[in-house]
Order: structure tokens, then sequence, then C-alpha cells
């Protein structure tokens, strides 16, 4: 019997959905918040031009505020929670689309409600893309602990460019140019150099 083929992470954006997690006033004291901020509003313009549907939510905005205006999400209604994951409010969303095989994951904080949506997704079978320069948390600790839990559970760690790259799939590609000019400079720092750099045992 031949072995199962392991899943490799493709994306199309006909099967594809991305999640914006909390990204509110009250917690722009996250560390690098500003910067994640403006690598998921990236992965917002490209959701839009690919036609990738998207979902937003809002960490109890009576308390934590709304959405920060940077993100650039007019148009979008938030899903107002207080479960520390996506998924409940989110299931609706998810229900609707048969085809879905692919989350690509943005926001704060990583140890909390990132972590928790990816697991509840992955038991609902669906492979998870966290975008590691648009996702943070107050702690690098935790941050960085956050994404090698994710790891070990079967999440793709993967770069804002590299998952835009592969949505879009080819130079052919009717919104290249549109998308060449949103990636056109790098991606801000984040910190992640600090976080992988070296042997690190927890990203092995």
């Amino acid at each position: 019997m031949a072995a199962a083929k392991p899943s490799l992470g493709r994306l199309l954006p006909g099967s594809s959905i991305l999640f914006l997690c909390d990204m509110q006033e009250k917690f722009r004291h996250v560390a690098y918040f500003p910067q994640i901020v403006s690598v998921a509003a990236r992965m917002l313009k490209v959701a839009r031009l690919l036609e990738v549907p998207t979902v937003l939510t809002e960490q109890y905005p009576q308390g934590l505020g709304p959405t920060v205006p940077e993100l650039g999400a007019e148009g979008l209604r938030p899903l107002a929670k207080t479960c520390f994951s996506m998924v409940p409010v989110a299931r609706q969303e998810l229900d609707a689309r048969p085809q879905l095989r692919s989350v690509l994951l943005c926001g704060i904080e990583a140890q909390v409600c990132i972590l928790n949506t990816a697991l509840d997704l992955m038991d609902r079978g669906l492979q998870v893309h966290v975008v590691v320069d648009a996702c943070s948390s107050r702690s690098q600790v935790d941050r960085l602990v956050a994404l090698a839990r994710m790891r070990q559970s079967g999440a793709f760690l993967s770069t804002s460019e590299g998952l835009i790259l592969q949505l879009v799939g080819d130079a052919a590609h009717p919104q290249f140019k549109e998308i060449q000019k949103i990636i056109k400079e790098p991606a801000p720092d984040s910190g992640l150099l600090g976080l992988f750099q070296g042997q690190n045992p927890l990203l092995r």
C-alpha cells in the first residue's frame, strides 16, 4: 500500500480565505503592531484583487475598540467575539464554502486567538497558513513558542510575499502587475530575524 501523500500546502485563490484577527485600537501596545498591520493590509489588498473572501474579527470591541483604520478594512463587516478563536463566529462563512481548503491567518495575539483559531481550523480539516510577518504578541517569547506550537500541530509558516506569489501563481496573471506594485517594497521588519536566527530548537 502506497504511503499517504503529505500535504504540501499549495494555495489557490478559489479554495482560500483570509482571516484577519483582532487588530484593534487597544492592542497598539503589541510588539511590532504597526508592521503587523501594514503586512496584513497588503494581504487584504491582494485578497481583494484575487477575489479571495475575507473574515475580520474584533475581540470584545466595546472594551478594546474598533479595528484600526490603517488596516484598510472598510467595507468588511467585523464579527464581534469574546471567544479566543475566530472559528465560532466565522462558522457560517466557513460552512457556506464547501470548496474551501486553505486559510491564511493574520493578526494578534499569536499565543491566544491566532493559536486557537489555527487549531480549530485544522480540526475542521482545513490547511492553515500562518502569515508570520503579520502575527505578533506582546511578548516575543509567546510569539516564538506559539509559532512553534502551530507548526508542531500541522500549520504552515510562511511570509506574506511567499503566500501572495503562491496565490498569483504566474507572472501572466491578469492582476500580477497590480500585485507587483503592492510587494515592490519589502515587507517591514517585524523582528522575525531575531526569532529565527541561529539554531533555534523550537523551529527546527
